[in-house]
């Protein structure tokens, strides 16, 4: 009991600061390995995936139609997954402004559509967005720049997300993700990103490879891509802005979907897991994905061991009442999830929880036969 309370201590605190710190320490030795920037100027594509968008597509297409990019060498292709709302016929109003439509005979989900849509796009550069996120001016110009590299083969750029009055759940989000872009960072630095972001990252065409439907494409792709030798490098200047899930409930069942198929992807490119093969690539997947997805279970394997140890030892009598406190918060956070504003001391620990419960439950309910390849937005859940 001993070694199994320890241990999920230890991996516990390796995934959350032991990894980031190793990261830190390998950069300061080993020093970041330089992209080779320049302004090229490729013919681009912009793929805007969408279902259902008719109260954000045309702002969409109004913010893709000025980005700074020349517009011969800019082509903007909207695929549609059989949307039932307007968002067609708003696409279509753009037409002789450049805009294509690509209509999905029926709904197959994001990653059907990404794989129809690439082989007929024109750009030499694809970049993947989605319809609620706004790009900053200048966001083509910036990735774009990175693929001077030969080596580089995707480029990952940053989501930024809008916070409103009282919006815990997505302030809660932010914290969680400038944590996610200084990993995203770090990793940058010493070789390649685990994983993308699917509102914006950019890849070489000729790179790109069919996927399975249920295969979380944002994540797949980019894995797929480093396989074959190119690095994925993070472009902290090219940014976009989305709202965030608005309530903990929308943003717990974006989770669950997205562990559920990140995990299938990562068990059908379970290659990349082999150090002898990937180096120390391997290393950031297991420490940065495969580990941080299993969090949920290390924390139940130390609750456990501690309530066997009881009495063995005062340490476990207090090291059992800290965490009856930090779960207890977290019960009081599930109790007022809706009040707004939330202390801080109440929604971290809740927040800690309910992101390592979907993790959980996105795995279990994999290998209960659960696939998700299409969904509703948070926006209209």
């Amino acid at each position: 009991m001993d070694v199994l309370f320890w241990a999920g201590i230890a991996l516990i605190v390796y995934v959350y600061a032991g990894y980031p710190l190793l990261l830190l320490l390998l950069n300061s030795v080993r020093g970041g390995r330089a992209v080779r920037r320049a302004n090229i100027e490729p013919d681009v594509t912009l793929i805007i995936s969408a279902y259902n968008e008719e109260d954000v597509i045309a702002r969409k297409l109004d913010n893709s139609l000025h980005l700074d990019y020349p517009a011969k060498k800019l082509e903007i292709l909207v695929v549609s997954d059989a949307s039932t709302d307007k968002t067609d016929d708003i696409v279509r109003q753009y037409a002789d402004r450049g805009v294509r439509l690509l209509r999905m005979p029926e709904r197959g989900g994001k990653t059907v559509g990404l794989n129809a849509a690439v082989p007929q796009a024109r750009g030499e550069i694809i970049i993947f967005s989605d319809a609620n996120a706004l790009y900053d001016r200048k966001v083509v110009r910036n990735m774009v720049r990175n693929f001077a590299d030969p080596e580089v083969g995707v480029v990952t750029g940053e989501s930024r997300y809008l916070i409103e009055d009282g919006d815990t759940s997505t302030e809660s989000e932010n914290l969680y993700w400038r944590y996610e872009l200084m990993l995203k960072k770090l990793e940058s630095a010493l070789g390649s990103v685990v994983g993308g972001d699917g509102a914006i990252y950019a890849i070489r065409k000729s790179l790109y490879r069919p996927m399975q439907p249920s295969d979380l494409s944002d994540f797949v792709n980019p894995l797929q891509i480093v396989a074959q030798g190119y690095r994925n490098v993070y472009e902290p200047e090219a940014f976009s802005y989305e709202k965030g899930g608005e309530s903990f409930e929308k943003e717990f069942r974006r989770k669950v979907r997205i562990v559920n198929r990140a995990w299938r992807g990562m068990v059908s490119m379970r290659r990349v897991l082999n150090p002898f093969r990937y180096g120390w690539f391997a290393v950031q997947a297991w420490s940065h994905k495969v580990l941080r997805w299993w969090v949920p279970a290390f924390m139940a394997m130390v609750l456990f061991a501690n309530l066997m140890l009881l009495g063995t030892h005062p340490f476990y009598q207090a090291s059992l009442l800290l965490q009856g406190l930090f779960y207890g918060l977290a019960v009081i956070g599930s109790a007022r999830r809706s009040t707004r504003p939330m202390s801080r001391l109440v929604y971290i620990p809740y927040y800690f929880c309910l992101v390592n419960w979907a993790s959980l439950r996105g795995i279990i309910e994999n290998y209960f036969g659960r696939t998700y390849t299409t969904w509703e937005t948070v926006r209209q859940q």
